[in-house]
């Protein structure tokens, strides 16, 4: 199941977090955040042991300047708190996935 964060609850949701952590940086006007929504949910149920979490831009924008997410969709991977690895713009379903396993 994908969460959706907000400023207030990315530190509990995200940097607490033990397992990896993929942000789904995205706003509902961008058109290949739409594309990307799919295949972030079927990830997120094929990948359990990754927690799969959204971030609306637009209604958080201190939270993508904290993490210089200049274009969206932006996917950063965090793991203990710490972020790993950042994917920016719309990627096919198997680029997605080697991301998150190289960042596991």
């Amino acid at each position: 199941m994908i969460k959706e964060v907000t400023g207030l609850t990315f530190e509990e949701e995200v940097l607490s977090a033990s397992e990896l952590v993929l942000v789904d940086f995205w706003a509902p006007w961008c058109g290949p955040c739409k594309m990307l929504a799919p295949l972030f949910e079927e990830l997120a149920s094929e990948m359990p042991e990754v927690k799969f979490v959204k971030l609306n831009v637009d209604n958080n924008p201190q939270q993508a300047a904290k993490y210089r997410v200049a274009s969206i969709p932006t996917l950063l991977a965090f793991k203990q708190g710490v972020p790993v690895g950042q994917l920016v713009g719309f990627r096919p379903k198997e680029e997605l996935r080697q991301f998150i396993e190289k960042n596991k």
